[in-house]
Formats: structure tokens, sequence, C-alpha cells
């Protein structure tokens, strides 16, 4: 069955929606796992005894370069329940795409329209969010706000061009689904890429609890609110619709609501975990308190610490890595043996080369770094930051062993990038100066005791709408009134980090530490709804979420 785009979606809003969107652009170009022709170097070969198509990993010059795709191709992203095998002989059942962790790289050229059936054969509804595209507000996955959630056995067609190069990805933007392993990155090529470089590897960082001794997201989100019901993105089976208000929660109020959800049983999977929260994490460069949930394993590229992905190449070799944090509670410090790293690009724009040792990557953030590889074999660590745990991934160049587990590199602790605050925009795409229109003044609340995380000390409310106007420059100033960090996120637009302490790097998703603020510009020129959330799923799915909005 296929999903009607609007049924569901409530008068008031589906008026906001609808005033000037358009639909979706011609042109449809191929996607999955399918890259254009680049005039510049081919992505790394995977290390011999790396696990083949299972994972975003470095691949050959023969897989990277296929014919264009066909115009008209359909294509089905597949949602379904599926072994993960994480290394080391550890196999649990997850929610994936395709079967696969992570999903398979999605991949067009800047201009490009890409088309793609979600077909859902989940025990649950969802969606897919496509994170950092400034797309048509109906394609932004969001139940209940942009769209209608796909139910169990149901389609839904997204289709959009996909109008900035960089770093993306996708993921459900349902309950705490992205906490499962339904993620994947999508890359939107240059066509005048001014970068060169012989290898490039996208390198997904994730915190893991799915399935572990019979754990689930759901299961940690409940013992983290002492059983209060979620207030966020329509994790409709155990309470409340959040981000599925509007005529979804109108829906509920005429079915039965026993405690399990509107007219729906709990999922299967979920109720037999042990306890997941940890104490003591804390962390001098997230400001303190760094997170509430203990994570058995820590992954890069869907593989343990112990069984690490490995990436090939030759000493002197340039290596462009795309880091992306699908995490879903936790920040990591990353850093590659033996190599400084070069900054190069921010939340898919591009910035002035900016060189470290290592960084603190948010979730939902991205970065790409160049580094020119050493001879010998290195560890490239994300240190889960503030908590007791590591992923790990190794570039070799020559022969040798192994890194153990437990590799610390030194430079993990040498200059360390925290904030994109230091970076400074490519002039290319720098903001044009000028003054805002609108201030936009929002205070993040709530803490770790009662876990009561909200928006100007109230949990989302379907009902409240931040709104412009077109052609507006809007000033955001988001207020860290708690003792936590959060990773603060806009759909459909970019921002111009702002203010005294930033120097206008363009991104989409940016850490606020406490009691800190941020200050971030953009410009009101995609109408329609739009979420402004933590992605830290927990405090968002808690009440941490909010919307803008504005008509064409």
């Amino acid at each position: 069955m296929r999903t009607d785009h609007t049924s569901q979606i409530s008068p008031t809003r589906r008026a906001v929606l609808g005033a000037g969107i358009a639909a979706a652009g011609s042109g449809l170009l191929a996607a999955c796992s399918s890259a254009r022709s680049r005039d510049r170097g081919n992505p790394g070969v995977p290390a011999p005894d790396t696990p083949a198509g299972s994972t975003p990993n470095g691949r050959g010059a023969d897989e990277t370069h296929p014919a264009p795709a066909e115009p008209g191709r359909k294509h089905i992203l597949r949602a379904a329940l599926s072994p993960v095998e994480l290394g080391a002989g550890r196999t649990f059942r997850s929610w994936t795409y395709e079967g696969l962790l992570p999903g398979r790289e999605m991949r067009v050229t800047a201009g490009d329209t890409l088309a793609l059936t979600l077909a859902n054969q989940l025990p649950e509804a969802t969606t897919v969010h496509w994170h950092g595209i400034a797309l048509h507000n109906d394609m932004d996955g969001v139940p209940g706000v942009t769209q209608p959630p796909v139910e169990p056995g149901e389609t839904f067609d997204y289709r959009f061009t996909a109008p900035h190069p960089g770093t993306y990805w996708f993921h459900p933007h349902m309950g705490v689904q992205i906490d499962r392993g339904m993620y994947a990155p999508l890359i939107v090529d240059d066509p005048r890429e001014p970068l060169r470089y012989d290898h490039e590897w996208i390198v997904m960082l994730d915190d893991w609890i799915d399935g572990v001794d019979g754990s689930t997201p759901d299961d940690v989100l409940s013992q983290l609110r002492k059983g209060k019901p979620p207030m966020g993105h329509g994790n409709r089976p155990e309470g409340p619709v959040g981000a599925g208000g509007g005529a979804l929660a109108d829906a509920a109020s005429e079915r039965r609501d026993d405690g399990k959800g509107p007219g729906r049983e709990p999922s299967p999977y979920r109720g037999k975990g042990p306890r997941r929260l940890m104490s003591g994490a804390t962390s001098k460069l997230l400001g303190g308190h760094a997170g509430d949930v203990a994570y058995p394993y820590y992954l890069i590229n869907g593989r343990t610490a112990d069984d690490p992905t490995q990436f090939r190449a030759k000493p002197g070799d340039r290596i462009r890595l795309r880091i992306i944090n699908a995490g879903g509670e936790s920040a990591f410090r990353v850093a590659l043996g033996g190599h400084r790293m070069t900054v190069t690009h921010s939340d898919g724009f591009p910035v002035q080369p900016y060189k470290t040792d290592a960084l603190v990557i948010g979730m939902a953030e991205r970065y790409d770094v160049l580094i020119t590889a050493q001879s010998g074999v290195f560890p490239l660590v994300a240190l889960a930051e503030g908590k007791r745990g590591r992923a790990m991934a190794v570039l070799r160049t020559g022969a040798g062993a192994v890194p153990k587990p437990s590799a610390h590199p030194v430079e993990l602790d040498r200059e360390v990038l925290v904030s994109a605050r230091r970076l400074r925009p490519d002039e290319s795409v720098a903001m044009p100066r000028r003054g805002y229109d609108r201030l936009l003044r929002l205070k993040l609340t709530g803490g770790m005791k009662e876990y009561d995380w909200g928006i100007d000390h109230k949990p989302y409310d379907p009902d409240t709408l931040h709104r412009v106007e077109r052609g507006e420059r809007v000033r955001l100033v988001i207020i860290n009134a708690t003792h936590m960090w959060h990773p603060v996120h806009l759909h459909g637009h970019t921002f111009s980090l702002a203010g005294l302490d930033s120097n206008g790097a363009r991104k989409d998703t940016s850490i606020v530490l406490p009691h800190n603020k941020l200050v971030a510009d953009f410009d009101a020129e995609n109408p329609g709804l739009w979420m402004l959330h933590c992605h830290n799923i927990y405090h968002s799915e808690s009440g941490m979420m909010t919307t803008l909005a504005y008509h064409g």
C-alpha cells in the first residue's frame, strides 16, 4: 500500500506546508551506491580482510566509476529486521536498510534529482530524513509534520533535488529508531571539485546497544524517563504522538489509549534488556556531563575495535576522510595515529583549511579532512568522549600488526578542534554580510535527574510554531541553560555561526556547551515547517524540539 502524502497532516500545518512548495524537479538520476566519475583520484581499496559490500569502506576504482546511472531507474530502500555482524563473531538482530550496517552509500552530483521508494518491512511505522539537505519541505521525513508515517507494509516515494555538494546522511525521524541500525551516507559530489586526492573514505561513527542482551533503544528511553511517555518524534507505540501531532494526535484521541499507544500493541522487540544507564561520564571538552547511556559497543563502519575495518593506501597518498557521527547519544574525539589532519568541510560546506591533531564531532555533525598517509599501520581512533569506550579503524600502508583495541594515539591529547566556531567559511559559501531582520531567542532547558528536556521550559508541542517571513535574515540565539551539552540541528537550512567568538562557518548541526549559547544566522529561503531540535535522540524524544514555520 502506498502512503497518501497529506492525509494525516493537520489542516493548519498543511496550510503552512502547502504555501509556496513546488514539486521536486525533473532529471532523475540513480542514487543508490552509484557515483559519477570525478576528475580526481579514485577512492581507496579496502584491505584484503575487510568485509566486502557491507560497509561504506574504501572501494576499488572499478566500483567507483561506473557508467552514469540510467535516468528513470527505480530505487527501493527496504527497512527491515535483519542480523548484523559487528565483528569478532558478534551478531545481533536490528532494524537496518537492506540488511547492511551502515546502509549502502547513496551518491549523486549537485543539482541531480534523487528518487527513492521507502518500503517499510518493520513492525512499526517509520520515515526517512535526509539530514542536511535543503530539500522541499514535503520530502523532509518528519512524521505528521511534513508527511504521514509510513506504516508497516506501506511505501513512500521520496523525490528531491540535492542542491549543494557535501557530506550528508539519512536516517529515520520516528521515535528512537535512529539508535538502531538504520543510517547510511549520502554524498553529493561537486561537479567542479577543487580538492585533489588519491582516495576517499567514508567513516561512520556509532554507539551501539540494539539487540545486546535483549536491549533496545526504547528500553533505554523508558529507563531514562522513568516510565514517562516520550514527547518527541512520534514514538506512538509507547505514548503521545510527538512530531506526529495535528491530525495524528486527533486520530489518537478517537482510538483506544490504554498506555500502549493509539490503537497499537507495543513492539515485540523491546522490554527485555538490562539497565543501560551510566553516571559519572564527564568531559572537560564538552563542559561537564557527557552522557547518560552506557553503550556496550562503539563502531566505525559497523565494526568494533577488536575486529576493525581496514583501509589500504600507499605512503604519500592524499586521502579524504568524510567523518559522520551517526550515534544516538555520544560525541567522539577522533584522531589518526601518526598524522595531523586538515579540516576542509563542516556539515558539507567548505571551510578555509584548518590543521589539527584531533576533532570532537557531535551527533549528526560531519567533518571532511585531508591527510597524507605515512608508512606503516595506524589506528584511526574515535573515543566516546567522556565515556569508557572507543571505536577504531586501521589505515594500512605497509606490513605490520593491527593495533590493539586499546590504542590511544598521542594526537588525541594534543590540539583538538571542539567547535566549528574556529573555522572560517570558504569564500564561495560565506553568507553575504547584512543585518538580521528577526531575532529568535530559544532556551534549552531541563535536566538529567527528571529527564525533562525541553525548549523554554516546555516539552515539544506540535501546535507551537515559531513564525518567520520568507526573505528574512533570521538570527537564532539558542541559550543552553542546562548542565549538559546539546548538538542542535535545524532542518532544511544551513546557518552561519555568528557572534563575537565565531568566524561564520556554515553548519546545520552545532554543539552548544552547558551555560553557553549558539548564535547563528540563516536566510529564510525554503518555506515550510522545519524542525529545530537536539540531536541527542533521547533528549529530542523527551521534548527538546520545536518548529519553525513560514509561507512561500
